[in-house]
């Protein structure tokens, strides 16, 4: 046997990462369904709640999507009254993004989401800190690779 990684399933790293997102997704699933949002929808709103008032471009650069992909995102976030959307004053070609009233305060609600999620997977902080440190330096490594 080789000091080279097989071919099999279960010995690929992209697999470890496909399967363990599908099932992170599966498991914040239930809890957003009561938020009234979807996975991708909570993302978005995570980035407004660290940075509100952003160019939708800044926004896609936060989640690594580009605007065809997130433009019907914010259009049910925006019918579910959470963000609202407005050409920018200083450069009518970009688009705002901000949280109304309800979108803020949804912040509350999902903290409970994150810390049931995190309990639940019988990890320290310290265990949940190292593995997203991982996981940032794998994506930092990749992006260098397909750039």
């Amino acid at each position: 046997m080789s000091d080279t990684p097989s071919l099999r399933l279960d010995d690929q790293l992209c697999f470890a990462l496909y399967s363990a997102s599908h099932l992170m997704t599966k498991a914040y699933r239930p809890m957003l369904a009561e938020l009234g949002i979807t996975y991708p929808q909570y993302l978005a709103l995570l980035v407004l709640w660290e940075e509100d008032d952003i160019t939708v471009g800044r926004l896609g650069e936060r989640l690594f999507l580009d605007s065809g992909t997130l433009t019907p995102l914010l259009k049910r976030l925006e019918a579910a009254g959470l963000i609202g959307r407005r050409r920018d004053p200083a450069d009518e070609r970009q688009v705002r993004v901000q949280l109304t009233q309800a979108g803020r305060a949804l912040r509350v609600t999902a903290q409970t989401c994150y810390e049931q999620l995190v309990c639940g997977l019988g990890l320290t902080a310290d265990e949940v800190g190292g593995l997203r440190q991982q996981v940032v330096r794998l994506r930092q490594q990749l992006d260098k690779v397909v750039a």
